[in-house]
């Protein structure tokens, strides 16, 4: 699958409503044309996964940031299935806790990062940081930072050190890949009905997500703010379409799997010393009753 359409270029300047469709599909036209194509992903992925942990080098580190509704939970269930649990590790991001916000707003995301040979899934993110608190700028009043800056020097403060940060984990061997499932408003509302009237989904509704519903265009104009500052080289963003969800799942299981197809991942080569061992574990084992 070619990604030209999802990513987000470094240093471009784009504007979501008219350079991104959350119902695009490609030349998939039906859930039937992308089901096989998925299954081999997450076969793939899984593969990947195994060698990735016996090599120990790299960590993957996959972020997902979307509006209400737009199907991170169900497209990390989906996508991950194949994945051993002991590999791989999964944050849901709240409103920060009290001991949160005695630290700067990177420390619990750092605390939460990956280890080398691991994937780690961060279901919202540090970029909260230049989403909901820019939407919401009474937030920084609980941050208790020594001083804000004037107007927006605040929000391009942050994207720099974001990107600083981004950075130093791509030099330390975090690959990192982050996702905006691209919802749009008329579909988000289809599913919060679809929440309030079926009760088996009840528990997924919220009355602040309709709330927050209401600031829409802000939010809108603060995600086009992040993907024109901190889309780069070593972690650009991917924008994928979220209104058909089986899609949404499709073409991230793609990039994951070229993304790790690309690292070259092999298994690690055996010392001599220890091919020995192996050698005098065989025999041992022959020689038993």
């Amino acid at each position: 699958m070619n990604h030209d359409a999802f990513i987000v270029p470094p240093g471009s300047k784009i504007s979501l409503p008219k350079d991104y469709d959350p119902a695009y599909k490609t030349q998939f036209h039906e859930k039937t044309d992308a089901a096989t194509k998925l299954q081999a992903d997450v076969i793939r992925l899984a593969n990947y996964q195994n060698i990735l942990y016996a090599q120990n080098t790299y960590a993957l580190l996959i972020i997902f940031q979307a509006m209400d509704a737009a199907g991170k939970d169900s497209t990390i269930k989906h996508v991950m299935s194949g994945v051993n649990p002991q590999g791989c590790q999964v944050y849901s991001f709240k409103e920060p806790s009290s001991e949160e916000l005695d630290h700067d707003y990177l420390w619990r995301s750092m605390k939460a990062l990956p280890e080398r040979g691991r994937i780690g899934i961060f279901n919202r993110s540090y970029y909260e940081e230049v989403l909901v608190v820019r939407v919401h700028p009474e937030i920084l009043k609980k941050q208790q930072l020594p001083q804000i800056p004037n107007g927006n020097l605040i929000w391009k403060q942050r994207f720099e050190e974001i990107n600083n940060f981004e950075k130093y984990l791509v030099n330390n061997g975090v690959v990192i890949l982050k996702f905006f499932l691209n919802i749009s408003k008329s579909e988000q509302k289809k599913r919060f009905f679809q929440r309030i009237e079926s009760p088996e989904k009840h528990w997924k509704f919220s009355a602040s997500d309709v709330k927050e519903r209401a600031f829409w265009d802000d939010y809108m104009n603060a995600y086009e703010e992040v993907f024109n500052n901190t889309s780069t080289e070593c972690a650009p963003w991917y924008i994928v379409p979220a209104d058909r969800k089986w899609f949404t799942r499709l073409v991230v299981a793609d990039i994951i799997c070229t993304k790790l197809q690309e690292l070259n991942l092999k298994y690690p080569t055996l010392l001599e010393e220890h091919k020995h061992q192996l050698l005098q574990a065989k025999q041992i084992l022959e020689q038993e009753n």
